[in-house]
């Protein structure tokens, strides 16, 4: 019997009840899934006795946890499947897999000729291309990348004038800010710096969500340890870890530990989402925002399914309804479908979509101005599959923040 690690996955403490299936979007419409029952706690009875009891199936699991949300029992459903493909899974990652995954590689690759790749990228030969060589679906639209990363930009424009403030925050900015969407790191350090925090940035890499989910292990331990020391560094200084994307910070705290046995625990406390962040400070007076008296929008809220597994989606809520002017809509829990590189794949594209139609139908029917979402993968999923444009809570707040007066309330 091989030697596992499987303390945190308390298997056992399942009770049959099969909530977990009732809201697993993969059951609901692939029917080559067995369901997180099935692959989570019945399957690791059988595997434990033998590995030969593995199923390939479990490939089909969004990892979107939604089972270990609905839970009564506690059991990390999730972690048991993707654990188990970890432990058990023969199948090395394809080219395609690993050019997804790599982001820390194919960044700054692809941004050294950004205008070239973007427009490539969009054209029609150039997708179908992809879909029969790799197996990238060409009914997907791709990201676009940038000429210049976010952290060029820091460093050019930012950096010098941080060590200025008296309380001081180091920011994971993660891939997507860095390499596709530098204007929500700009955001960030605009709305941190308005509340009287500098803003400071670490050696950091890739979270490794997609490195898990493509068998990526060595690379995504590698890149773990190194990400946990820039962290050390960071708690040393007096500086906590701020973070903007829901994935990313769900697999600093949790899949570190329990997928790539990476220990975090003297780390993991320190580690917030901004909005979590900016909530606390602003609801313990800490901090005062000073909203502009015009400001007006109509937005609908999406929860993404791991911010529902952390339980952080109620900050976001809360912090949102504080600026006036704000008709926020709170949509129906319900999965985007597109799990990080997982609806690019051809195989997955069609499941994909099916998982996100209740969303997007959810959306038509609120019919808002923009989607509130703190997922960088659910922007992609809702903007290609209904048209309306996802904004990040943190530059919402930043369009609706008097900047000027914020700063000159708190850093005076």
């Amino acid at each position: 019997m091989q030697e596992r690690n499987i303390s945190a996955s308390n298997f056992e403490q399942c009770q049959k009840c099969s909530i977990c299936e009732t809201v697993c979007p993969v059951m609901a419409n692939n029917p080559a899934y067995g369901g997180p029952k099935k692959s989570g706690p019945d399957g690791e009875r059988y595997r434990l006795k033998n590995g030969i009891f593995f199923d390939d199936s479990l490939k089909y699991c969004l990892n979107c946890k939604r089972c270990e949300v609905a839970c009564p029992s506690g059991v990390k459903i999730a972690d048991l499947i993707q654990r188990a493909r970890i432990d058990y899974g023969t199948h090395s990652p394809k080219l395609r897999d690993m050019m997804l995954a790599s982001t820390d590689q194919m960044g700054p690759l692809a941004g050294a000729f950004a205008p070239i790749v973007n427009y490539s990228l969009s054209l029609k030969p150039v997708k179908g291309l992809l879909d029969a060589t790799l197996g990238i679906d060409k009914r997907r639209t791709m990201p676009k990348y940038s000429s210049e990363t976010f952290v060029h930009w820091f460093k050019k424009n930012a950096a010098a004038g941080q060590d200025d403030f008296k309380k001081h925050i180091s920011y994971f900015h993660g891939c997507y800010a860095n390499y596709n969407y530098p204007a929500l790191g700009k955001d960030f350090v605009a709305v941190m710096n308005a509340f009287g925090y500098g803003v400071h940035l670490m050696d950091e890499r890739c979270c490794g969500v997609a490195k898990i989910a493509n068998g990526m292990i060595p690379a995504a331990t590698r890149d773990a340890k190194i990400n946990l020391e820039a962290f050390r560094k960071s708690l040393s200084k007096g500086r906590e870890i701020v973070t903007v994307s829901t994935t990313c910070t769900m697999t600093l705290i949790e899949e570190y530990p329990e997928l790539l046995k990476v220990d975090n625990s003297d780390v993991k406390e320190h580690i917030s989402l901004v909005e979590q962040f900016l909530y606390k400070a602003i609801a313990s007076g800490e901090v005062k925002p000073v909203w502009k008296k015009d400001w007006k929008a109509k937005a609908a809220y999406h929860c993404p399914c791991h911010q529902e597994r952390l339980g952080l989606g109620i900050f976001t809520t809360e912090l949102l309804k504080m600026i006036p002017g704000m008709e926020l809509t709170e949509l129906e829990s319900n999965c985007c479908g597109i799990a990080g590189t997982y609806g690019f794949k051809k195989e997955n594209f069609k499941v994909s979509q099916m998982i996100g139609r209740p969303l997007f139908d959810s959306i038509a029917a609120a019919a808002p101005e923009f989607v509130a979402c703190e997922c960088e993968t659910c922007k992609w999923q809702i903007e290609m599959s209904t048209g309306v444009p996802v904004k990040n809570p943190v530059s919402i707040i930043a369009d609706a923040l008097d900047l000027e007066k914020t700063s000159e309330l708190n850093c005076g």
